[in-house]
């Protein structure tokens, strides 16, 4: 088992948070960095959001404080989505809670359910809020090794006996980040039963769900039978709708879970605009042209991408969704030395394996987060800096 993990005693920076700082500082000196490492869409959301932002914005009664479950409007939309697009019915009053962005509840539902000493299972790699907001809730987290030989999914039997005892809350994330892997419905089965057996509450983070190639639809974890029983899923309109700035998520599931996350986000902030919130049931009514279109171009890119790295000869995971592509990196550097490297030599800011967890050192993650002729050319630069200085030990 790992070892307990335990609250900070100061905050330490996110690691992108450092980054943008550096990136500032070598923009300052005339440096043209093409930033690969956020997962933040280059794009704007669809007109008709936009629109009705404006006119809600211009309305004289939309500019006080909303309830923190937020109009029943946005609510239903979220239901519905998850109807058309999933095949599952949510009750919009009990089942759906809205968020300030999917990370935000991410964050706080440790702080909600776990009391110290609480055992969080968390994949590594995996994003890392799912580790602090153990942290601060004083849980021990323990970690599930993900690798590409499973798919980079979980061995679920691996865990020891005793830590399914005392495990409290279990994270899973697919389509998966850092990695692009994603989970059918045969693993999500497996899942759901593992959670029900041990008394789990089983937190899935599908804030890719709807990024994937066409004829592909990557599935939710409350279409299993009985997931709501025991199923958290964070879902958010940040990377399927371009539309990380405006903050904009959702918890849905188990009832009992989103009425205490609730209760915690009532000291914790105070709502969300109401024409954002507008806004967002805007979105949810569903362009599928649009959704299709935002997924042409990621197809595009991702192709561009994987076509570079094998001229490389550079074997990396076949992902099918999600907006990253992981990949691994040559030997004799760590993975912050790499992306601290290519960021200095080549001017291509990475995100570093390691960020993601111990599993994740001796790679790293691309993002395809900017048009077309700068990824082109972050490619061309990045082949021209592996010739060079990987030589033999790529």
């Amino acid at each position: 088992m790992s070892a307990p993990s335990r609250a900070p005693t100061s905050t330490p920076p996110y690691y992108l948070a450092s980054l943008n700082q550096r990136i500032e500082a070598l923009r300052a000196q005339g440096r043209q960095v093409i930033r690969l490492d956020v997962g933040s869409p280059d794009g704007p959301p669809p007109q008709a959001v936009v629109d009705r932002l404006r006119r809600a914005a211009a309305l004289p009664d939309r500019h006080g404080y909303q309830g923190h479950k937020g109009p029943r409007t946005l609510r239903q939309a979220w239901a519905d989505m998850y109807q058309r697009v999933f095949e599952v019915d949510l009750d919009p009053d009990r089942e759906v809670l809205p968020l300030l962005g999917s990370k935000e509840g991410i964050f706080h539902i440790s702080m909600a359910l776990l009391k110290a000493g609480d055992v969080v299972l968390v994949p590594d790699p995996g994003y890392p809020t799912y580790r602090t907001g153990a942290q601060y809730a004083r849980g021990e987290v323990h970690l599930m090794p993900l690798s590409a030989e499973r798919g980079y999914l979980p061995d679920l039997t691996a865990i020891p006996a005793q830590v399914a005892r005392r495990a409290r809350l279990m994270w899973l994330n697919y389509p998966n980040n850092p990695t692009g892997a994603t989970a059918d419905l045969a693993f999500m089965h497996q899942a759901v039963a593992f959670a029900h057996h041990h008394g789990i509450l089983l937190c899935h983070d599908a804030a890719y769900s709807r990024i994937a190639e066409p004829g592909y639809r990557p599935p939710s974890m409350l279409q299993v039978p009985g997931a709501k029983e025991v199923v958290v899923e964070f879902n958010s309109l940040s990377k399927s709708h371009n539309m990380a700035g405006w903050r904009l998520g959702a918890a849905l599931g188990n009832p009992h879970a989103l009425q205490t996350l609730l209760a915690l986000k009532t000291h914790a902030d105070s709502g969300h605009f109401l024409p954002i919130m507008e806004a967002a049931a805007e979105a949810l009514k569903g362009d599928r042209a649009w959704i299709e279109a935002l997924n042409a171009r990621y197809t595009q890119r991702r192709a561009l991408v994987v076509q570079a790295l094998r001229a490389l000869n550079i074997t990396l995971f076949p992902a099918r969704a999600s907006i990253y592509l992981w990949f691994p990196i040559p030997r004799g550097f760590s993975s912050l030395e790499f992306t601290s490297a290519v960021l200095d030599q080549a001017g291509i800011s990475l995100a570093p394996g390691s960020i993601f967890g111990g599993q994740g050192e001796g790679f790293a993650r691309i993002a395809l987060t900017v048009p077309q002729e700068a990824l082109q050319e972050a490619m061309g630069r990045l082949s021209r800096w592996w010739q060079e200085h990987a030589g033999e030990g790529a």
